[in-house]
């Protein structure tokens, strides 16, 4: 059995947007919650620019890479800890009171990040913005999904996706906007404590979750709450399957506040739920999602873009597309469903990347050459590793060039055409502005490529793609897919299980680079796509449609879930919605 699908979910996208006159209180719910979207959104993207300034500031930063990737990083090992201790939060104290906690520590890490000094007290505000940004991420989704109706379900979810990928293109405005301002990235990441503090106002207004309220024997309470969400005849019907949840939850005598991890893994429905869930975030990272958000200006520049300003505006038309792919996700999770929109995102993203490991392949081995006379013409300023090179000196090209380490050493190109040999030089703000007073273009991070607008292609190709479904669906399906009783412990493994597979593509894909070149690295990540489009295919169940209660009997009868595609008569529909 892979569940009933509900009559009425071609109508659900319209019945989403007809809740702003008829029902406003749902969506009131859905977006005030989904500012943690927003705060998980703006984090993943305000760290690529604002890395593009704090190198310049910091020279220590600017020359090690792994101090670089620790700044990106470390929000990313607070989130960890931040999604570990929040499914127990959940549980304990409530979804509403975790996010009041996650907006407090996200302001906290905020303005310590803009008052830092140095790179030092820089990684301690990451760490804070991490734990709340942790904390966010799981319970967010969850408190929508527990707030709203079952066909609207995964499009209101879908807002949460929506409203990450928006606090993205949001991070890429305040970006440019403030390129030109004095502090330029301590606004940057300062600005982050803005919508953490509208989110603490607006939940201190709003109720807990009516599930958690009901589990926790606060039955009038939930009951009062699931009146406002529900049409009056739907309302007796959810108390009953609630009901029978928490009875279920006596009988089995477990819940994530006092937990046997090992009856917990041996409890069939949680297992096959978990393997789903905890698979889908791990693959969500792995297929490299956040090499493209946090380091998209770096990638833009690798593909031949020197100026951080243009880097900066390109990278914004990448996080638009992530927007816009949201918006597509809000219309077709509960008509496609979950499974269909999962593998259709996966087959792009294969293809996207084998574009984005060709283009980088092309741009590494026909880089422009060094010329020995355009070098000599900056004097003193001649890098040492070419200068010692003696007759194979002849060989060098730009790619060489920045390669070099003693010191490290730029390209500034041909103020002819920026494609024609040009000069390796010592790289140091005297030199960058020396090559920028001759109109030529200065390279540190990539080398000029008539490439480098298939790269641009590549990388719009991969967001289109990635959005509408492997952006939004794991936080869906991982807000629905656990009994009642185990939800909080379970989607905090499964966050958890996404902010370490974050960490290890954060902190690895710069030095990954360096190692084996940029092309390898995205053709690694085309590999794990595939794998991660086989594991859908044989592990992910469909939800759509589903009320929450009837997932977990879902699972207990059917653990591989190969026929998704399959299409279901009217006698079997009935049958199902009636188990």
């Amino acid at each position: 059995m892979e569940g009933a699908i509900h009559p009425t979910d071609t109508s659900a996208f319209r019945d989403c947007f007809s809740l702003a006159w008829r029902n406003p209180y749902v969506l009131r719910l859905a977006f005030s919650a989904g500012i943690g979207g927003l705060l998980f959104g703006y984090d993943t993207g305000v760290i690529s620019g604002a890395l593009l300034y704090i190198r310049d500031d910091f020279k220590a930063v600017d020359k090690e890479t792994v101090l670089q990737e620790s700044i990106v990083s470390m929000a990313v090992a607070g989130a960890i800890v931040g999604a570990a201790v929040g499914g127990w939060l959940n549980d304990r104290y409530g979804r509403r009171t975790t996010i009041l906690i996650a907006d407090f520590l996200f302001f906290i890490g905020a303005v310590i990040m803009a008052a830092a000094p140095n790179p030092s007290l820089l990684i301690v505000g990451r760490v804070f913005v991490g734990l709340g940004v942790g904390m966010a991420s799981m319970t967010s989704p969850l408190y929508i999904s527990e707030a709203s109706p079952a066909k609207i379900r995964g499009a209101l979810v879908s807002t949460n996706g929506f409203l990450i990928t928006g606090g993205q293109f949001l991070s890429y405005l305040i970006n440019l906007a403030f390129t030109k301002a004095p502090g330029t990235w301590r606004w940057m990441l300062g600005v982050a404590g803005v919508p953490a503090l509208v989110q603490f106002i607006l939940m201190l207004l709003l109720p807990e979750s009516p599930r958690w309220l009901y589990r926790k024997g606060r039955e009038e309470e939930a009951k009062t709450i699931l009146r406002k969400i529900y049409p009056a005849e739907d309302v007796e019907a959810e108390i009953q399957a609630l009901k029978e949840s928490v009875e279920t939850e006596i009988q089995e005598k477990g819940s994530s506040e006092k937990i046997n991890f090992v009856k917990l893994l041996k409890t069939k429905t949680v297992r096959r739920g978990l393997i789903a869930g905890v698979g889908l975030q791990v693959f969500q990272q792995f297929v490299g999602i956040n090499t493209v958000m946090y380091y998209s200006p770096t990638i833009v520049q690798l593909a031949g873009f020197a100026s951080n300003q243009t880097a900066l505006l390109l990278s914004l038309v990448t996080a638009g597309l992530n927007a816009l792919g949201s918006i597509v996700s809000i219309y077709f999770i509960d008509r496609m469903g979950r499974k269909k929109l999962l593998v259709f995102s996966l087959c792009g993203v294969i293809i996207s990347l084998g574009v984005l490991s060709a283009v980088f392949h092309e741009t590494t081995t026909h880089s422009p050459a060094v010329s020995a006379a355009e070098t000599a013409s900056f004097g003193g300023y001649i890098c040492p590793d070419y200068s010692s090179a003696g007759s194979s000196a002849g060989n060098w090209d730009c790619m060489k060039c920045l390669k070099a380490s003693s010191p490290d050493c730029g390209f500034c190109a041909s103020s002819t055409n920026k494609l024609f040999p040009g000069a390796c030089l010592i790289s140091n703000d005297t030199v960058k502005d020396t090559c920028h007073d001759d109109h030529r273009l200065w390279y540190t991070r990539g080398c000029p490529s008539k490439y480098g607008w298939l790269a641009l292609i590549g990388l719009a190709l991969y967001i289109i793609f990635f959005s509408p479904g492997m952006g939004t669906v794991p936080w869906i399906v991982n807000s629905e897919i656990y009994p009642l009783r185990f939800r909080g412990v379970c989607g905090g493994i499964a966050a958890t299980a996404n902010w370490i597979s974050n960490l290890i593509v954060a902190q690895s894909f710069l030095s990954l680079t360096q190692a084996i070149g940029t092309s390898w690295t995205f053709l690694i990540f085309g590999v794990i796509s595939v794998v991660a489009l086989f594991f859908v295919l044989i592990f992910v169940p469909e939800t759509k449609g589903l009320p929450i209660e009837e997932i977990e009997k879902m699972l207990e009868m059917r653990g591989l879930q190969l026929k998704f595609w399959k299409k279901r008569d009217d006698s079997e529909l009935k049958k199902n919605q009636n188990v």
